[in-house]
């Protein structure tokens, strides 16, 4: 399973501290709030109780009192209900709805040992507090004070809450995201000069001013660049200085075997083998040193210009003795690519050359365009390429199935090294699967721009 990048990593640790911390804050508002609010409204339920108990009271000290009519004269409002228990009866100011079944039994027997008490309870209409009060001849009375309201502002405030939680986990993975976004800008600069010292430009820089926290790297980067770069230009030299001079005794070898070669049918069998020999290996020499020749030279930018590529690939195929039919451009794809076309020559004469001394041969060379790439495919009929291989074969000096290891074919082992440098400098790349039906599908993308 990929892992989540840079960005996504900092922007969700973000959300999270700003959830866990939002989150927290609101349980502790909504905590101490409703604590606060429940509190005073319990007092204030205490206080009425005591003052009604009171009145309550007072109409019972009469000789014949009157119940019903001293519980009437309570303002209790629309969220208070009175009630008496007397003598083991129950009265109240309206005809009893249950109200008696609210009062727990446990509060009861507090009021009737002498204790006011207050207990919360939960009622047909809601949350609701009850108070009872001691009165003198064994009587209770008792207030049930309904908490709807407070239970519905304490029901806002957990909502705001919430949606304060969640708006903060938001902002917070906004400003993750664009903090790392602010953090990681230098490093985009990194990663577009590595880009372009990747596609040949080795005299990207990156400036030490533009990020002083990132002084270090940047300078240490400049430094592996000079190095790379120095590095580079001497093994450059060295191939090309090699190459000019091995042209020279070549020539003069080319030439004395080809004057040998004239006159094979002068020599004797053992002579003329020789002679065969002598001049295959001359050939494989001379296309050697033109091949470190072209890789000496590979550090060159890109030059992209019009091409149209559906000539160039049928005089490639001509030159090597091909039926020009095997080219074949995709419809609706247009034959004229911007790119390099030295470049693109060398990549589809190495493939086809590599086609012909390992594959029987290419059968087709297919020109099309992917969205955002031109592509080059090159079929063969012969064996394939094992999947193990397939990234080893584009590496120097491997030829054949025996990937990393030196072959006894003909070939420099260069070709399609050559063809991979050509494809990377174009932005592209190249990969090798097999072809339906056997043989092997060269496949070469070069982006329409250079990246």
């Amino acid at each position: 399973m990929r892992r989540p990048g840079l960005r996504y990593r900092v922007a969700a640790a973000f959300a999270a501290g700003a959830l866990a911390l939002s989150a927290s804050m609101a349980a502790l508002s909504y905590e101490f709030t409703s604590q606060a609010l429940i509190a005073g409204r319990e007092r204030n339920a205490l206080r009425s109780a005591y003052l009604d108990a009171s009145v309550v009271h007072a109409g019972l000290s009469t000789e014949r009192p009157d119940i019903p009519g001293a519980l009437r004269t309570l303002n209790t409002g629309s969220t208070r209900r009175a009630l008496l228990h007397r003598e083991g009866r129950w009265y109240a100011r309206a005809a009893d709805a249950g109200l008696t079944d609210a009062i727990p039994p446990g509060l009861q027997d507090l009021v009737e040992q002498g204790e006011i008490s207050m207990q919360r309870v939960s009622t047909d209409s809601g949350p609701a507090v009850v108070v009872g009060v001691p009165l003198p001849s064994s009587s209770g009375f008792y207030v049930i004070d309904s908490m709807r309201e407070l239970d519905q502002t304490l029901r806002t405030l957990a909502l705001v809450l919430t949606l304060v939680a969640a708006g903060t986990t938001a902002a917070g993975a906004g400003f993750g995201w664009y903090l790392t976004r602010r953090v990681l800008r230098p490093l985009d600069t990194v990663t577009a000069a590595a880009r372009e010292i990747t596609a040949g430009d080795l005299d990207a820089r990156l400036d030490p001013a533009t990020e002083p926290d990132l002084e270090r790297l940047t300078t240490s980067f400049n430094e592996m660049v000079d190095q790379l770069s120095a590095r580079l230009e001497r093994d450059r030299r060295f191939a090309a200085d090699v190459s000019h001079e091995l042209r020279s005794p070549l020539q003069t070898l080319s030439a004395a075997t080809s004057v040998l070669d004239r006159h094979r049918d002068r020599l004797d069998d053992r002579t003329a083998t020789a002679v065969t020999l002598l001049s295959g290996e001359v050939t494989r020499f001379q296309r050697l040193v033109t091949d470190l020749l072209e890789l000496a030279r590979d550090d060159q930018p890109v030059r992209r210009a019009p091409v149209d590529v559906a000539d160039l690939a049928r005089e490639e195929c001509q030159a090597r003795g091909l039926p020009p039919e095997v080219v074949r451009v995709d419809g609706g794809s247009a034959a004229t690519w911007s790119i390099d076309r030295r470049r693109f020559a060398q990549i589809l004469g190495n493939l086809l050359d590599n086609a012909e001394r390992h594959g029987g041969g290419a059968i087709a060379v297919r020109l099309g365009q992917a969205p955002d790439a031109f592509v080059l495919e090159v079929d063969d009929e012969g064996p394939g390429v094992r999947p193990e291989d397939r990234i080893a074969i584009f590496d120097r000096f491997v030829r054949g199935r025996a990937a990393s290891a030196r072959g006894d074919s003909d070939g420099t082992g260069l070709g399609l090294a050559l063809v991979a440098r050509h494809a990377v400098a174009h932005g592209g790349q190249v990969t090798v699967t097999d072809r339906p039906g056997g043989g092997a599908r060269f496949r070469v993308e070069l982006p329409r721009t250079q990246p």
